[in-house]
């Protein structure tokens, strides 16, 4: 009973005990600061998070060693065994609590994943997509609406549009691995910003595992903004969670502001040329046909059949067929 009261009082008298103390409060320290990080302040530039991180460590060293005779009061009551036990037990718990958070940041976009081939089949089911091949040109592709777009061919309409308004455009998410980004446009002052691109059916809302997603991967890219765009809308969550973590986003209808006021993105005036072009011709070759069949029931009074002519000025007009020996016309 006496050697361990001694080895106590000798141990909260040394360096130990405190030194121990001083490594509990620097462990709290930085584990509480990494969760603010990851999930209030993950906007924040990562060297002004080093560095006052940094200062808030050196500052915990200092106020305690400035409080040393007080520290070693607090933990006058506390034996050394238990101070060692106790600095353990605080490893294992913030281990623990670290794998289960890392964790369940990794399984989001995993299920996330599952669930969005799910959203698309129903969409499917009601309104088909038309699946295009991602060969096209960037001209058939200027002249494609959102709903006639590939998700490549929509970042690829993108990256058109960004380099024409000054930027340098790196295409980041070929092949569909972009983990979370499609491109990183970077203006003429060096700024980076990570882009999602998603080419969305107008019911097929984009939701709140997107703007996190983001928000998670634009430091992979040292981007310091991102922007998420959309030809659909966001949810009210995914909308607030994009303010709060100052995520831009452009919806259907600012987005397609955008692109017209570009110039270059006409979707479907081909189409629609073409389309009245034909339906033009149809109805004249019916006007006609109808024309010729009312002139051949009518015969001339030479008995010879009535045909449809057409004067040098292009007036239409019914003529004999046994023209020029018999010259007898009718108005149409």
């Amino acid at each position: 009973m006496n050697v361990n009261s001694e080895l106590t009082q000798l141990v909260t008298d040394s360096l130990i005990g405190p030194l121990i103390f001083m490594i509990m409060c620097m462990t709290l320290y930085i584990f509480v600061g990494m969760l603010l990080y990851y999930y209030l302040f993950s906007w924040v530039p990562e060297i002004l998070v080093r560095l006052v991180g940094g200062g808030g460590l050196f500052y915990v060293i200092f106020f305690i060693s400035s409080r040393f005779d007080d520290v070693k009061k607090l933990i006058s009551g506390y034996s050394g065994m238990q101070m060692v036990v106790a600095l353990i037990v605080l490893f294992v718990m913030i281990g623990v609590l670290s794998g289960l958070l890392l964790r369940n940041r990794k399984i989001k976009p995993k299920s996330k994943k599952r669930a969005t081939p799910n959203r698309s089949n129903a969409s499917n089911s009601s309104k088909p997509r038309i699946q295009r091949k991602e060969n096209r040109t960037d001209q058939e592709i200027l002249q494609s609406s959102f709903d006639r777009l590939s998700g490549a061919e929509f970042e690829r309409l993108l990256a058109l549009y960004f380099r024409d308004q000054g930027y340098k455009v790196q295409e980041v998410g070929i092949g569909g691995r972009d983990g979370g980004v499609d491109l990183v446009i970077i203006d003429q002052r060096g700024e980076k910003t990570a882009v999602q691109a998603k080419c969305y059916a107008a019911h097929n809302t984009v939701g709140v595992s997107v703007v996190r997603e983001l928000v998670g991967a634009k430091r992979n890219h040292d981007c310091i903004l991102s922007l998420l765009i959309t030809t659909s809308d966001l949810t009210a969550p995914a909308k607030k969670e994009a303010e709060q973590f100052k995520v831009e986003y452009w919806h259907g209808g600012i987005l397609e502001n955008k692109l017209k006021a570009w110039g270059k993105w006409q979707p479907g005036d081909n189409f629609r040329k073409s389309r009245v072009s034909a339906q033009s011709s149809a109805r004249s070759e019916i006007q006609t046909a109808k024309v010729q069949v009312a002139a051949s029931k009518d015969a001339c009074s030479c008995g010879a059949e009535m045909v449809l002519r057409k004067s040098p000025y292009g007036k239409q007009f019914y003529g004999c067929s046994s023209f020029p020996k018999c010259r007898v016309t009718r108005p149409v």
